[in-house]
């Protein structure tokens, strides 16, 4: 039997997804719940790998087992044994050809960041403090520069062995709720710090260092130097993977 998990969990002291050597991961400690539940030493596939600190909301991950547990049956008995930060929020079971990753078509990630000119604790674990004010609706303009096709080698972080570089982006927008700046973006897929670097390159935007129209030619040169910073982890959430 093949299971569906859908998975929210607090990406603060974790070193990503992926099982690692140096450090917990959150791919570790769902399967060490799934060994101790059913005996077996599952391979959990996710949609993708997130980053140390990143948080999920909506992360998708499989597994085959032979156990006789119904497969909605999984969530409620994987989170009496999985930490605090890291739950199942659905379980049922999918088809056999169903990949979590190979079989999905959209994923939706959101960056938040805050301005003040003093830290916020009840920010800081999920936003990026900003020491200045942004123009919003400079940025919102400017994000729609990443609507399309496009090859985004610029926001690759640097050292990264990727052959495609190319990635659809099926809608992007920036709003604000009072000293809170929210970008949300939907493509086919992502490189690898990609989101965080669009949002540093939407920051200078913000800043007036750059221009909507220069925003387009720094797509154009694909050189990573002429982007933004890639912006810190904890303002990054994976909101949801889609199938359909």
């Amino acid at each position: 039997m093949r299971v569906f998990l859908k998975i929210e969990y607090d990406g603060t002291n974790y070193c990503g997804w992926q099982i690692q050597p140096n450090g917990v991961t959150v791919q570790e400690e769902i399967e060490k719940a799934i060994l101790t539940l059913t005996g077996e030493k599952v391979n959990l596939v996710g949609s993708g790998r997130t980053d140390s600190g990143v948080h999920a909301e909506g992360q998708v991950a499989h597994f085959d087992t032979d156990s006789s547990i119904p497969a909605e049956k999984f969530a409620p008995a994987l989170n009496g044994l999985l930490p605090d930060d890291i739950k199942i929020i659905l379980s049922k079971r999918a088809d056999d050809g169903f990949h979590a990753r190979f079989s999905a078509k959209r994923k939706t990630y959101r960056y938040l960041a805050y301005e003040s000119e003093q830290p916020r604790p009840l920010y800081d674990r999920y936003m990026t403090k900003l020491a200045f004010k942004v123009d919003d609706k400079k940025m919102d303009e400017a994000c729609k520069k990443f609507i399309g096709t496009h090859d985004f080698k610029c926001f690759l972080a640097s050292g990264s062995q990727v052959k495609d570089t190319v990635r659809e982006i099926y809608s992007a927008k920036v709003e604000r709720d009072g000293d809170k700046i929210c970008f949300t973006v939907c493509g086919n897929g992502f490189l690898y710090n990609m989101v965080r670097i669009m949002m540093g390159t939407l920051i200078k935007v913000g800043e007036g260092k750059l221009s909507a129209s220069e925003v387009e030619s720094v797509l154009e040169k694909g050189e990573r130097i002429n982007a933004g910073a890639t912006m810190p982890p904890r303002g990054l959430t994976l909101l949801s993977v889609e199938y359909d």
